[in-house]
């Protein structure tokens, strides 16, 4: 019995054996076929996804060739390529941080321009309603604003300037938008304050003149309230 014992023991340890070299040395091929891309192969690869819009698969290109191959005359347009990829497929936060981080790394480079004009993009394409808070707009034209000090004469601080309109537009409209809805609670000092504010951080707007009306009223709301106490 023990003998017999041995005996299937031997051929269980063999098929584990014959099971290992066959699949444990195909899984090992595919692993080091997957490794041994070049820089060069993973650019095209992820290149070739970015065209065809397969910006998952692009950005997972570009990542590998970063994280392999830090060093690799490609490592650079690379990580641009990253950020792009994540601005494309609409990940924006994901795509700011990419931005930040080759601005960081390679604040010399001749990209940098379009850099800047991309991370005021992220924020500029999830802007909020007038009535909502207005940090992605503040955040849009701070960077369109730092691109155009920076860079005044650059194509992209050229396209930036019609989104700083935009971005002022829209800071106007909320300031207005707040200034009426303290009106018609009665609160009529925060309102004259927002409205004052208007006049004066964006008077080329479109909401001068009814701003002025607004205040005067305001004014006369708080005086008649005066009279009263």
């Amino acid at each position: 019995m023990s003998g017999r014992l041995v005996n299937i023991f031997k051929k269980a340890i063999n098929i584990l054996l014959i099971f290992f070299v066959i699949y444990g040395c195909s899984l090992f091929r595919n692993g080091t076929k997957e490794s041994e891309k070049s820089p060069e192969e993973l650019m095209s690869e992820g290149l070739a996804e970015f065209e065809d819009g397969g910006y998952s698969k692009a950005a997972e290109a570009f990542q590998k060739l970063k994280d392999r191959y830090p060093y690799s005359t490609l490592a650079i347009q690379a990580e641009l390529k990253l950020a792009d990829s994540l601005f494309n497929n609409e990940s924006f936060e994901e795509a700011l941080e990419a931005y930040r981080e080759f601005e960081r790394l390679h604040p010399k480079n001749e990209s940098i321009p379009y850099v800047i004009y991309q991370q005021g993009m992220c924020d500029f394409l999830v802007m909020s309603t007038i009535d909502r808070d207005q940090v992605s707009t503040n955040n849009a034209l701070r960077e369109f604003e730092r691109l155009r000090k920076q860079f005044p004469n650059d194509i992209f601080s050229l396209k930036a300037q019609k989104n700083i309109r935009v971005c002022l537009s829209s800071l106007a409209e909320h300031e207005f938008y707040v200034g009426k809805f303290y009106f018609k609670s009665g609160h009529y000092s925060a309102a004259l304050n927002r409205f004052e504010n208007l006049i004066a951080q964006y008077p080329d707007f479109g909401q001068y003149d009814k701003t002025l009306v607004y205040i005067a009223e305001c004014k006369q709301k708080l005086a008649d309230n005066k009279s009263l106490q």
